[in-house]
């Protein structure tokens, strides 16, 4: 369970008054994520989601992402909004941490996930890029390429722990995506983690809402789409799908068109998103808390995902053109 932070009733019943949304009724702890604490909060007779921010949030961070999600919210994305106590406050102390309370999102992850889903996604992504346009905060992306070479070399020859030779790949890999990463992409606000567990559907064909705005960066839009790209079009089997990625670059660019530029860099900037994730699940798993209530997930689908990008040519191995 992703609760790391105790929290009594009593400490939300003197939190909660100094806001308006009704007495507190219940709090139940919420299994997913892997980054915060957070609970489902009932009170007033409405839920909310609660969340305790744990430390590898910066706080500095954290007004950037409640803004943001207050500026989608008013731009029609349906994402968490924050709510504010009476002075007008939507972060405050829990437990002696940040924390803040939201809105419920209705709506289910997707499951298994249908070809539906991923056209359903990619009208979402292009909607949620337009959406930031005139987004006025901006924050840089710790974990794109300086970000990697500084996790590689905190990982160094422990990668071989995990498989051998991999320490060797990831230098390989790292230093041939500094030569050729794509530079003057169209670039703005992008989510930066929507997997599978952040995206709610109300039916395959309708997005309900978007979650966990927690990497939310500036960064160019094509490499959102590659983080999608492989969270979403690997079957369990680890073959790629490519019906799905077609649908979801497809209904993508039904919406904000998709450049040239962006679509010779898809291979690369896939390989690279490849890289990101395996690097922070290797970090995660071979610096593993003893008695942590959360596994680390693991490292290795990233590796085979980042091979099969290294593999392609050009865009028409994801089913575009």
């Amino acid at each position: 369970m992703a609760v790391y932070t105790a929290v009594d009733d009593d400490d939300m019943r003197a939190l909660l008054s100094g806001y308006d949304i009704g007495p507190f009724e219940r709090l139940q702890g919420i299994q997913q994520g892997v980054e915060n604490s957070n609970w489902f909060l009932d009170a007033g007779g409405r839920r909310y989601v609660l969340t305790v921010y744990e430390k590898r949030v910066d706080p500095a961070d954290l007004p950037y992402f409640l803004n943001l999600m207050e500026h989608l919210t008013r731009r029609g994305i349906r994402c968490p909004e924050p709510v504010h106590d009476r002075s007008g406050r939507a972060l405050v102390e829990l437990a002696g941490k940040p924390a803040a309370i939201f809105t419920f999102l209705p709506g289910r992850g997707p499951g298994r996930i249908l070809p539906a889903h991923c056209r359903a996604l990619g009208t979402a992504l292009a909607e949620l890029h337009l959406a930031t346009a005139d987004f006025t905060g901006r924050r840089p992306n710790a974990l794109a390429l300086p970000g990697w070479q500084g996790l590689a070399t905190r990982i160094g020859s422990r990668a071989d722990e995990i498989v051998p030779g991999l320490a060797a790949e990831i230098a390989d890999t790292l230093d041939r995506l500094a030569t050729a990463w794509p530079a003057d992409l169209p670039a703005g606000t992008i989510h930066a983690d929507l997997f599978p567990d952040n995206v709610f559907y109300e039916r395959p064909d309708r997005v309900s809402g978007l979650i966990d705005f927690y990497f939310a960066c500036s960064d160019a839009f094509a490499y959102e789409i590659a983080i999608c790209i492989n969270a979403w079009c690997f079957e369990p089997d680890g073959q790629f799908n490519v019906t799905k990625a077609r649908l979801m670059l497809g209904a993508y660019r039904k919406v904000r068109p998709f450049s040239e530029a962006e679509l010779a860099a898809l291979p690369l900037l896939c390989e690279g998103a490849a890289l990101r994730f395996l690097l922070t699940r290797a970090y995660d798993w071979l610096n593993q808390v003893e008695g942590a209530l959360v596994k680390p997930k693991d490292p290795l689908e990233y590796l085979h995902k980042l091979r099969f990008h290294r593999s392609v040519t050009g865009p028409g191995a994801y089913g575009l053109d």
